[in-house]
């Protein structure tokens, strides 16, 4: 795939996937395009080889694979780890608020949130919904409304002096967004607005009562190229859409004679214990139905995985923050993540096997490891390591204001470990 047409179904991605639940929708969509059968977990599997499936967990994690010509007991297989959620601000269950004629919504902080880049956005709300139709059924819906309806207006700095030398934000009374006025206290049911939304997306649908929900909001500012040359993307979730994306493309695109996986799970950004999270059993499960129990020990040992994440890259405002020598700068290439503390999963061989292909295909790379003296960050490769026994590589785009409600990164930089992936899912064997 060329450089421009992976940004441009990039940016379409992106825009399609407010959430885990769009983001695995939108996932699943392209991989039957491209010849996936979806799985049910509540149902007897039936595998052939050089055949490619997928399943869903809670419809915010993914799993796909191929089978391959080759048994995984001699082949191994390629894995690439992603995940679907990003930090960001949450419908409580009980969200209505009033207050001077506005109709505000309580909201819960998802993940590390950086806070302040939240104010004075056009915010909008998306996820999913579960409900009663008329005939008495629970049913779910995705739900996007689509255009600005909220928004978390900035106090005015004349009533805040310190606002540009000592602003804190506190989530419980600083962060309920606008939702309209409400004419005097009425507090019209939050669920009353959701059932109308249904109605108007799906138009036919049968909504009795809406039950729950797991909403949040979204920036509705489109990505974009930024840069005198567009050197840069800007957009909102590219940690870590982005690598759900180059992981879903190279499989896509490789080889379908190599046993071959690609997992992207919810809820890295709160520690992945659940039962579709990293430190759940999906995989796993996936891996024993596949190869069988017994044997997955073997394919183990002769399997990797890459766990995709982004990196970050070396800020000019506050280059004190990072090593000298492991500063990753946009454009110049994916960073190897390292950690002799285990937060991240690398090792020299498979640090090793990474630059190989790299360099075979005259691409950059990078590494980043923390200061000494400050803490480190993780992701889903030690926790998947730890569970399966898989030699694994964190590696990630290098980016900008990682965790705010817009990132920013290199242009090229995705592409390129697009390219890399690919062939590393096409080898032929991982281990020495």
């Amino acid at each position: 795939m060329e450089y421009a047409v992976f940004n441009e179904q990039l940016f379409d991605f992106l825009r399609q996937s407010p959430t885990p639940y769009h983001a695995v929708e939108q996932m699943s969509h392209r991989l039957e395009a491209h010849g996936f059968h979806r799985l049910d977990e509540a149902e007897p599997w039936t595998l052939e080889a050089g055949c490619r499936y997928y399943v869903t967990r809670n419809d915010s994690s993914i799993i796909a694979f191929q089978t391959g010509s080759r048994a995984p007991t001699e082949a191994g297989v390629r894995m690439i780890g992603a995940h679907t959620d990003s930090p960001c601000l949450r419908v409580k269950p009980n969200p209505e608020l009033t207050a001077k004629g506005l109709y505000q919504l309580g909201v819960e902080v998802y993940g590390g949130a950086l806070l302040n880049p939240w104010f004075d956005r056009d915010l909008s709300i998306a996820g999913r919904v579960s409900y009663v139709d008329r005939e008495g059924q629970v049913r779910d819906a995705l739900v996007d409304f689509r255009r600005p309806v909220v928004t978390i207006p900035s106090l005015a700095i004349h009533l805040d002096k310190e606002a540009n030398s000592n602003r804190s934000v506190n989530p419980q009374t600083d962060l309920p967004p606008v939702l309209m006025q409400s004419g005097g206290d009425e507090r019209r049911p939050f669920r009353d607005l959701l059932r109308q939304q249904l109605c108007a997306q799906y138009p036919g649908c049968d909504v009795r009562q809406v039950l729950d929900y797991e909403l949040s909001l979204y920036d509705t500012q489109p990505p974009s190229l930024v840069g005198l040359q567009d050197e840069f993307i800007a957009s909102a979730r590219l940690d870590n859409l982005l690598s759900c994306f180059i992981g879903l493309q190279s499989l896509l695109d490789t080889d379908p004679e190599q046993p071959a996986l690609l997992v992207c799970n919810d809820h890295e950004e709160v520690g992945s214990m659940s039962a579709e999270g990293a430190q759940g059993p999906f995989l796993a499960n996936v891996l024993d139905r596949w190869v069988g129990a017994d044997a997955r020990p073997q394919v183990i040992a002769r399997s990797m995985m890459v766990s995709a994440d982004n990196a970050h890259g070396v800020h000019p405002n506050y280059a004190d923050r990072y090593d000298d020598n492991h500063g990753p700068l946009l454009n110049e290439g994916p960073v190897i993540k390292i950690n002799n503390n285990q937060r991240y999963a690398t090792n020299s061989r498979t640090a090793g096997l990474y630059r190989h292909i790299s360099d075979s295909l005259g691409l950059p790379c990078q590494s980043f490891v923390v200061r000494s003296d400050m803490g480190c960050g993780s992701t889903i490769g030690p926790l998947t390591a730890g569970n399966l026994g898989v030699r694994t590589l964190d590696i990630g785009v290098p980016q900008f204001a990682m965790h705010s409600i817009r990132e920013m990164c290199g242009a090229r930089d995705g592409h390129t470990l697009y390219q890399v992936l690919r062939r590393y899912l096409a080898l032929s064997e991982v281990t020495s």
